[in-house]
């Protein structure tokens, strides 16, 4: 007869298990008291203000590294202004690096304005501007309150646009352009820099095709009208509302100077050409001294063979010495007249 003997007391056993579950039981209602102490207060706040989040929500916030309390601040001021948006849709927002608060100010002060703006729209426009120093808040606050754009740009190192008239007189313009943004195309569209490109090029375009500098004095509305006909914020985040000409006045003549420049350049081109036939002329000369000096060569070349024919001659009675001395003669003679020749000219 086989007898189970247990290594300890029966009621000493029972009591060691329920310790045991005592302490599971004293864990687990910990942990509770500490979630509940953590998000209690935020629980609240969203549940007196009609914007209810639930305790698992703020936890799995807590877990994925989302601050609860930014989330709940921005669906309470999204629920207050009559605008539902949901927690969950905040959340991914802000994982996507967004800015959760300017996003919902955005869309309240869109819906306050009545312009249309839901909130995945808003949402890309927040990303879409991040990192480029706009925001969707101000994109819908310009929407709402027109912008002026000053042409050319304050820190462009410019003071005005200069264009030309076809009668060579330069004139300066500095233009005031309206703008209000367009939030359906805001998303992946040029920004302000384009808008002041494109208004620039058109002034400069207008200044040049017109015939002259009076007439865009006498009128420059002109340019302002012809600019704005050109449909300059396709493309863009904004809507073109007015361009103003600001400011306008007379620079100087260009086309006097470019006229100036092109005679100065007439001229050494000139002086360049007639250096060359210059040069030209003394490299012929040099030649034709060199051509003399080789004629004169071969005259004293020739004038050495005249003694060894005289030489012949006589040998062969060719020659006798009365021819001889009749022309030392004639040689002497001949010198004679050659320096008195050379005298006179000296004198």
């Amino acid at each position: 007869m086989n007898t189970h003997i247990l290594p300890f007391p029966l009621p000493l056993a029972l009591a060691g298990w329920q310790l045991g579950a005592a302490a599971i039981l004293g864990l687990i209602v910990l942990v509770l008291v500490i979630v509940i102490a953590t998000f209690f207060m935020t629980w609240l706040r969203a549940m007196l203000s009609g914007a209810a989040v639930g305790f698992p929500t703020l936890i799995a916030m807590r877990l994925r590294g989302v601050p609860a309390s930014l989330i709940v601040n921005a669906r309470i001021t999204a629920v207050k202004a009559g605008i539902e948006i949901s927690a969950n849709d905040l959340e991914a927002h802000y994982l996507a690096e967004g800015n959760v608060i300017q996003t919902v100010q955005a869309i309240i002060a869109a819906d306050k304005a009545n312009i249309s703006l839901n909130w995945q729209r808003a949402c890309a426009i927040d990303l879409a501007t991040k990192g480029t120093g706009k925001s969707v808040l101000e994109a819908v606050r310009t929407s709402i309150n027109p912008k002026v754009i000053e042409c050319p740009a304050a820190g462009s190192g410019r003071t005005t646009i200069d264009g030309v008239a076809k009668d060579g007189i330069q004139v300066k313009a500095r233009a005031r352009v309206t703008v209000r943004s367009n939030l359906d195309n805001y998303v992946g569209s040029a920004l302000e820099e384009t808008i002041i490109a494109r208004v620039g090029e058109g002034i400069v375009t207008t200044i040049g095709s017109a015939a002259s500098y009076k007439v865009v004095l006498e009128s420059p509305d002109m340019i302002s009208k012809t600019v704005l006909s050109r449909g300059l914020d396709v493309g863009t985040a904004f809507e073109i509302l007015s361009i103003d000409i600001a400011d306008v006045d007379v620079g100087e003549n260009i086309g006097a100077k470019l006229q100036e420049s092109q005679a100065e350049a007439d001229k050494n081109v000139a002086q360049a050409k007639a250096e060359m036939r210059r040069a030209a002329a003394v490299a012929l000369e040099q030649e034709m001294k060199a051509k003399v000096e080789e004629m004169r060569a071969k005259v004293v070349e020739a004038e050495a063979e005249v003694p060894l024919a005289m030489a012949e001659a006589f040998r062969s009675g060719n020659l006798g010495v009365m021819d001889y001395y009749k022309m030392n003669n004639i040689k002497a003679d001949t010198d004679m007249r050659d320096s008195i020749s050379k005298g006179d000219e000296k004198n």
